[in-house]
């Protein structure tokens, strides 16, 4: 039996129609599933009303909240691709998506309304056909033909549209940093989505009654998958539209948070300001933590106060699933992964393929039905990506002799920033544009706040250009988290005969924090 994952929220309405399955905090607005499922269908039945069709990629650039997961779920339905947006990136870059994507709708935020209209007065760089803005109009700029989702959302049907697509076409593209400059889009399908929810729900310790609070963007998988478990097993999410760590700890408590996911900063963020006799966390089982190492330090602060943190390995290319760790191992094993998830395998090789020893490092290896088909449109990098059904993740890390795994190193020269991936080479790229810099290397560097910052080493042509010129020059030209925090002026960057960056080099000359 094939499954279309628009239909998972359809079959949950049926169900349990009368649980609780949307929270916002922010608006108050309470939704359940089968009032969650009317509005996906109302979505649907005006999506195929101005004539999308099967195949067609709908981009969404929006917050957490119910016009993302309605939409999500609507594009599902009628076979449709989801192209999620990183709302942090700036118009230069959205563009490169949509137009490498090749969508035609844009249905976004008013948060977002200045970045719309700057896209949509560049014409034909993009295929957007209909703009689609949720919200009342921004102060900064507005598109003047955009259809406004609430009215549009009102005068649809919400009856079952007939549903279209499933097994393994294409469900969404989601788009990560390119290690050559430009983001790669991954593609999941309907059958490698739902082999995702498969693994992490007989892994992860979810329960029935469970209230999972999704404090991270939906537009990165780690957030993403997790949600989508939650309507496949019937919980309740409660979708922050922006993280505050005060605020974080006050809906755990008035929300009866149950489970939740977090990267190591927002964990610090908020030991660093909690306190007992306000914060309720009674209900609160695990967290789950991911995108960098948590510190031993911080899992035990976070063991006194009774919450279990679950350490999890993922990658977009595997939809999420790869490793995780639970209950006391993560305590007793700390600073490891854990093993892999119920339907998926890891290795870890030498270069030439074969397995490591225990203890021996060598290049992370996942294999599952939950791993993408490929890059869009690149057939070459997916031919190097997988290999006999194996996805080379080109990160570093030990297998101990009970399936422990421990990463050591990330993929190539990858730094992590806030839970964000960075990747130097789209930083350098926009270095080099800058006139007076004939060479530049970015390389991430320790950060008190943000776990690292880019610290751009930089060889310039003209004495009086200073690191505050070189970093203005990245504002604006990327997301706020990708542009550089620190500038290292030298009259050489370090490369080896073939002139790839000596990265190790550099790391080992400039370790001073950021901040």
């Amino acid at each position: 039996m094939t499954v279309n994952i628009g239909d998972l929220l359809r079959r949950r309405a049926h169900l349990t129609p009368n649980t609780e399955a949307l929270v916002e905090p922010t608006s108050g607005r309470r939704l359940t599933y089968l009032e969650l499922n009317a509005r996906a269908n109302r979505v649907a039945n005006g999506l195929r009303g101005i004539g999308v069709a099967e195949g067609d990629r709908v981009a969404l650039l929006l917050l957490n909240g119910a016009e993302f997961v309605e939409s999500f779920y609507a594009v599902g339905k009628i076979g449709a691709v989801n192209v999620p947006l990183n709302w942090r990136l700036v118009p230069d870059e959205l563009e490169f998506i949509l137009a490498d994507a090749g969508a035609t709708v844009l249905v976004y935020g008013a948060e977002f309304a200045a970045a719309a209209a700057e896209l949509r007065s560049r014409g034909d760089a993009t295929a957007i056909e209909h703009w689609i803005q949720v919200g009342g109009g921004a102060v900064d700029g507005t598109v003047e033909d955009a259809i406004a989702y609430d009215d549009w959302l009102d005068a649809q049907p919400d009856a079952e549209p007939e549903l279209s697509g499933s097994g393994d076409d294409l469900f969404f593209i989601m788009y990560t940093s390119g290690t050559t400059g430009h983001p790669k889009g991954v593609v999941h399908t309907h059958d490698t989505v739902m082999w995702a929810i498969h693994t992490v729900g007989a892994t992860a310790e979810f329960q029935v009654g469970d209230r999972f609070l999704n404090a991270l963007p939906m537009f990165h998988v780690g957030a993403l998958t997790p949600s989508l478990c939650v309507v496949y097993r019937g919980l309740t999410l409660v979708a922050l539209r922006a993280f505050d760590p005060n605020d974080a700890w006050r809906q755990i408590g008035e929300e009866r948070i149950t489970t939740t996911l977090l990267v190591p900063a927002m964990l610090q963020f908020m030991l660093g300001v909690y306190d007992a006799e306000r914060h309720d966390t009674s209900r609160l089982r695990w967290v789950m933590s991911g995108a960098a190492p948590v510190p031993l330090e911080l899992i035990k602060i976070c063991r006194s106060i009774g919450i279990e943190i679950h350490q999890v390995y993922g990658l977009t290319e595997t939809c999420g699933p790869a490793c995780l760790i639970t209950g006391d191992d993560a305590l007793a094993r700390a600073g490891s992964t854990g093993r892999s998830f119920f339907h998926t395998d890891v290795r870890v090789a030498r270069a030439d393929g074969s397995d490591c020893d225990p203890g021996e490092a060598g290049e992370v290896l996942v294999r599952g039905p939950h791993v993408m088909t490929g890059y869009w449109n690149l057939p070459d990098a997916t031919a190097e990506a997988i290999v006999d059904g194996w996805l080379y993740t080109g990160d570093v890390a030990t297998m101990d002799t009970e399936g422990f795994v421990t990463i050591v190193d990330r993929a190539k020269d990858m730094l992590i920033s806030g839970g964000e991936n960075v990747y130097p080479a789209e930083i350098e790229d926009v270095l080099l544009g800058h006139p007076a810099i004939t060479d530049a290397a970015v390389i991430g560097v320790p950060s008190a706040t943000w776990g690292e910052s880019p610290l751009a080493v930089v060889v310039v042509s003209d004495d009086t250009v200073s690191a505050e010129d070189v970093m203005a020059h990245t504002r604006g030209r990327l997301a706020p988290y990708k542009t550089v925090k620190k500038v290292a002026f030298v009259t050489e960057i370090p490369r080896n005969p073939s002139g790839k960056i000596l990265k190790r080099e550099l790391r080992e000359r400039f370790p001073e924090p950021a901040d």
